[in-house]
């Protein structure tokens, strides 16, 4: 049951510690332990609007709200803006949950009409096991679209650097040259994907710095004789629980060559030799071009899932 003496209030950069105690207890719930780092938490409490609700002995829920920086490339029509939200509340917290969505949902309005917009189109995240009280997020118009799988596997030092077939070689990036390359690359392979968003270089590279800096020598370009340089990974070793591949893009023109599974073994064999036991990466389960079959061929498997819930807030034009 909801609690009668609660609290609801923006959150301050000081409350990162109750707030990585609060979604670590969720994660235990959802998922089974804690899978929260601390300076994900400072990184959100420092670039987004977040909303605690508090019982006497501390936070319950939490809602967070943000406009992305980027282009949206599948924008639902002209004039829509697209705003992104997420909501943790422990079980049995409907009315924190309820007050907490009128909130966020306002403020996404305010975030979207000052672009000039129309209507906000508000994409908000939760974990399949979600301990929110999904039927009241119905109830106000949310419908889920996407789904994201997190896929993990073992690895250990038996596992070592791919062999390369010829016309193919793999080079870390290094030099700013080849980190805008990546950017490129990266954008590029994923211009068609559902929700992808263009951001121009040092955008990515701001949003991929927010927590910790770019561990450069977890990124790798791959190059074809014929085509250039046409796949990179982007890999980060700073994460509690297992290291992470942040994105794995290859370029059309060179789909179907294996290149992705090779960059794969790449990251995990690296991995591998730092001494980490598993790696882990989200995907698009909805993603056409075989991500997923990728990932389960390169032998990983559902850790947990993550759903997509929409809501379009038309917005009341504001007098001239």
């Amino acid at each position: 049951m909801d609690a009668t003496d609660t609290a609801m209030r923006p959150a301050a950069p000081a409350d990162a510690p109750a707030v990585h105690r609060l979604l670590n207890a969720i994660d235990t719930i959802e998922i089974g332990h804690p899978e929260t780092d601390l300076h994900t938490v400072e990184a959100d409490l420092a670039r987004t609007d977040v909303w605690l609700v508090e019982e006497e002995d501390g936070p319950v829920a939490l809602g967070m709200v943000w406009r992305d920086s980027g282009e949206p490339v599948d924008a639902v029509a002209h004039g829509t803006e697209r705003i992104d939200a997420d909501l943790y509340a422990l079980p049995g917290r409907s009315a924190a949950t309820a007050a907490l969505l009128t909130t966020m949902e306002g403020r996404a309005a305010e975030l979207a009409a000052a672009t000039g917009a129309s209507r906000a189109v508000v994409h908000l995240g939760l974990s399949s096991a979600t301990s929110v009280d999904t039927g009241l997020v119905r109830s106000r118009g949310w419908r889920p679209v996407r789904r994201y799988n997190v896929l993990t596997r073992e690895v250990d030092a038996t596992l070592t650097a791919p062999g390369l077939p010829d016309g193919v070689t793999f080079r870390a990036c290094r030099t700013e040259d080849e980190r805008r390359l990546v950017h490129a690359l990266m954008e590029e392979a994923f211009a068609d994907h559902y929700d992808h968003r263009a951001r121009s270089y040092e955008e990515w590279r701001g949003r991929l710095e927010e927590s910790t800096p770019i561990d450069w020598s977890l990124v790798w370009i791959a190059h074809v004789d014929g085509l250039g340089d046409a796949a990179a990974i982007l890999a980060r070793d700073d994460r509690a629980n297992m290291g992470w591949v942040r994105a794995l893009g290859v370029r059309r023109a060179a789909r179907g060559r294996g290149l992705g599974g090779l960059l794969l073994r790449q990251a995990f064999a690296e991995f591998a030799r730092r001494g980490r036991t598993t790696v882990g990466l989200a995907v698009d389960t909805g993603n056409t071009t075989g991500a997923l079959r990728l990932y389960e061929r390169s032998g990983m498997s559902v850790y947990f899932a993550a759903d997509t819930w929409e809501l379009t807030v038309p917005l009341v034009p504001r007098a001239r």
